[in-house]
């Protein structure tokens, strides 16, 4: 299957889940087709960008290793989405990629995760946290971001400043979350 064939058959992608998990099964089936996902996905001005994100994002839920060849294009073009619905399942993304390399359990994205796919998500994730975004974003930087501050020791007081100063002015989802937070930080 081609980009514009792909293209074609992400127009069929609705929001349930029932259609987003069937397309990222038909992209785990044919890991071929990663790229040409991204590809899409890093067509940051079209909404079907969005769909592609959706898709990559629940193809990581179900096997986040699929994403390991590719991690230096995701990487590398992460800060150039900035439609809503595409933000939302990228920042999921660099969760999942966070949280499985932060794992206690052995897997073989501890050894593909580099520094600079860390820098990448780092960018991007404060990015997130400082613009104008819905809560979903940032509640998934700043888990990614309190994550990597376990490499990064500049991250936490970062985090927590950004955090601090937008806490009064945010909904009941970021404070919750920043609490929760502020508060591992503060063990740290």
């Amino acid at each position: 299957m081609t980009t514009d064939q792909l293209y074609v058959e992400l127009n069929y992608v609705d929001h349930s889940r029932a259609s987003r998990l069937k397309y990222a099964n038909l992209i785990l089936a044919q890991p071929e087709l990663i790229p040409e996902l991204l590809n899409i996905l890093f067509m940051v001005d079209d909404k079907t960008s969005c769909r592609a994100a959706w898709i990559l994002e629940f193809m990581c839920g179900k096997n986040l290793e699929a994403i390991i060849p590719h991690l230096d294009q995701f990487t590398e073009n992460i800060h150039h989405v900035h439609l809503d619905s595409a933000i939302r399942p990228v920042a999921k993304i660099c969760e999942y990629l966070t949280k499985a390399y932060y794992s206690k359990n052995q897997n073989n994205l501890q050894s593909a995760f580099t520094s600079t796919h860390k820098e990448k998500i780092i960018e991007a994730c404060f990015d997130w946290m400082i613009n104008d975004q819905k809560i979903a974003p940032k509640a998934y930087s700043m888990n990614t971001l309190y994550l990597l501050g376990q490499d990064f020791n500049w991250i936490h007081p970062e985090l927590a400043l950004i955090l601090e100063r937008d806490f009064q002015m945010q909904s009941s989802g970021f404070k919750a979350r920043a609490r929760q937070i502020l508060k591992k930080i503060k063990k740290a």
